[in-house]
């Protein structure tokens, strides 16, 4: 059994902490293509898909 245990409070200079916790100003994409919206045939498609895939994978493995 391993006995290393490494300390999990991580030791940091001021200087790099505060350099890591500055705000960070972003800008927004202005040429992005609107997303299309999740609806339940999707899920319901994808659900159907995810069933003929088992099975196929259940022939393909039964035929070996």
């Amino acid at each position: 059994m391993n006995s290393n245990v490494n300390h999990s409070i991580i030791t940091m200079e001021s200087d790099e902490l505060r350099e890591l916790v500055t705000e960070v100003k972003e800008t927004i994409a202005t040429n992005v293509q609107q997303k299309q919206t999740f609806s339940a045939a999707d899920l319901w498609n994808i659900q159907k898909n995810m069933k003929s895939a088992q099975r196929v994978a259940r022939r393909n493995l039964v035929a070996y």
